[in-house]
């Protein structure tokens, strides 16, 4: 049975925020893997980025540009929780911040094809 409070759409931004802050914690060490292949594997970074230009991985890199942007979002809407005063408004803001997290990766996908 779903509890009533994980109904609530702040409830699903919570939630967003913290998903989004765990994929980009498991994206961080193979991110770092690839940079460390420039300095110590140069032949091996050149493999990577051809590989890097297939479809599915633009597709990849539209998911992690949107992990990106609903995590920055939602720390903005944290940041207004915390120093603006409550209003009823703050369902709107939380659609707003999947709006633009939406957009902004979209736009990174359409220049990425």
């Amino acid at each position: 049975m779903i509890r009533p409070h994980r109904k609530h759409p702040l409830w699903l931004a919570y939630a967003a925020h913290r998903v989004s802050g765990l994929g980009l914690a498991l994206f961080l060490p193979a991110h770092f893997h690839v940079l460390s292949l420039a300095i110590t594997r140069p032949k091996d970074l050149d493999t990577f980025l051809s590989f890097a230009e297939a479809p599915l991985v633009k597709l990849a890199e539209f998911g992690l540009v949107f992990l990106l942007a609903i995590h920055f979002f939602g720390g903005l809407r944290l940041l207004a929780l915390e120093f603006l005063p409550w209003s009823g408004r703050q369902k709107n803001l939380a659609a707003a911040t999947v709006a633009g997290a939406f957009l902004v990766s979209g736009l990174f996908f359409l220049r990425a094809i």
